[in-house]
């Protein structure tokens, strides 16, 4: 595999082009957050109808999530990545223009199609042409550039609003992705499937599907791709702005200052933690003793949030989303767990039970929300229950993962 692996300089070329291209996917997924008072305002929408139309962007990413593993394995980043961004490119256009929330729904599934590429393409890539010690580094450090789009999508979003509006906010994404398409096209390697298979002296397959699904390390994530993570993702990228505002009573502009500084607090741990991650493995702490020991932190500081209701503003929020910084090893552990030609099947499977998980959970938070309101509670109040029953399934998958991790000794 030594024959695949990049030069230093051009390792760091790739990177940053890919690193463009998914910052601005996590642009795109958590805008809605901060533009949430102004589409409910224009559009008159109710919680749910909030809740469904950012997981509208995770529900067109999760479809394609399985044939995107096919694809990326035959074909490479490279052409996958550059055609799907065409697709983000006539979503977030086409977002611009709607004149009615199905419209805006739909453009929301297109766009999430569009983007679905931009990181499981450089995660395959990495795959091959990354050392295997510095897989963990990479992804963390995506996760950081993901945390750069979500800053830029906070205040400086709110900041523009005012002079440009939303819709040419899409508009300048839009050309935005154009150059991204362009990038991914000089500088992005080709990819030979044969040779890769060759290598890996497994002449006569390719992997299946059913090899990543049939995995128990596999299953025994899947809760916590679904649950954890994406009501993590449903939070960070959606209902901590209204949160914020309905029940820590802070203003628009407040609210996009504290989504600000929680995503910049987390572009700063993402890049120590995936700095010192190689650094920590070697010391014997595996993606499973990282989730066993330190998952359970994010659980007592969701907990604190839930009573302390009203008083739990931006920091509690940001302290809950630094302390779910250890989901972060999962998904590389999962790449890692399988041999290189399944790479992609095996990370796009994950991610989609991450978005669909997140797809389902900012739904789900929205519905329980206007529910308890219909029975005659507070908004408070709905606000509490639906982060409650996110903390129960979280509870109910990590528990599971480490009874089907018990005695098991993962090199991961």
């Amino acid at each position: 595999m030594d024959k695949f692996i990049l030069q230093k300089n051009q390792a760091i070329i790739v990177f940053l082009v890919f690193a463009y291209g998914y910052f601005l996917s996590c642009l795109l997924r958590a805008i809605t957050a901060t533009l949430s008072p102004v589409l409910t305002s224009e559009f008159n929408l109710s919680a749910a109808d909030l809740g469904l139309l950012a997981g509208g962007y995770f529900f067109g990413f999760a479809c394609m999530q399985i044939p995107l593993g096919y694809l990326l394995d035959k074909f490479g980043p490279k052409k996958i990545i550059s055609i799907f961004l065409l697709i983000a490119f006539v979503g977030t256009t086409s977002f611009a223009l709607s004149q009615t929330f199905s419209g805006l729904f739909i453009s929301r599934i297109l766009i999430g199609i569009g983007v679905s590429a931009c990181l499981m393409a450089p995660l395959t890539g990495y795959r091959i042409w990354f050392a295997e010690n510095l897989q963990q580094r990479a992804n963390s450090w995506m996760l950081m550039i993901a945390s750069l789009g979500f800053v830029s999508s906070t205040l400086p979003v709110q900041l523009l609003l005012p002079s440009f509006g939303w819709r040419w906010i899409f508009g300048g994404i839009a050309i935005l992705i154009l150059v991204s398409t362009f990038l991914m096209l000089i500088f992005i390697p080709n990819w030979n499937q044969k040779e890769i298979i060759n290598s890996t002296k497994n002449l006569d397959q390719s992997g299946s599907l059913g090899d990543v699904w049939k995995s128990k390390f596999f299953i025994s994530v899947i809760p916590m791709g679904l649950f954890n993570y994406g009501g993590l993702m449903a939070i960070q990228t959606l209902w901590a702005g209204p949160w914020m505002i309905r029940v820590a009573g802070y203003t628009p502009i407040e609210s996009a200052t504290g989504l600000f500084w929680i995503n910049i607090t987390m572009l700063f741990s993402f890049f120590v933690w995936g700095y010192f991650l190689p650094k920590i493995n070697d010391q014997g702490f595996s993606a499973l003793k990282i989730l066993k020991f330190g998952l359970p932190f994010s659980f007592i500081v969701m907990l604190i949030i839930i009573i302390l209701g009203s008083k739990a503003g931006a920091a509690y929020l940001t302290l809950f989303i630094l302390s779910s910084i250890f989901l972060s090893v999962t998904q590389p552990a999962v790449g890692l767990s399988f041999p290189s030609y399944l790479a992609g099947k095996a990370l796009t499977s994950f991610n989609l039970l991450i978005f669909s998980g997140t797809f389902i959970m900012q739904w789900l938070i929205g519905f329980i929300i206007d529910y308890v309101k219909t029975l005659g509670y507070s908004q408070v109040l709905g606000f509490k229950v639906a982060f409650t029953a996110f903390l129960f399934l979280s509870l109910v998958s990590y528990i599971f993962f480490i009874i089907l991790n018990k005695n098991r000794n993962y090199n991961l």
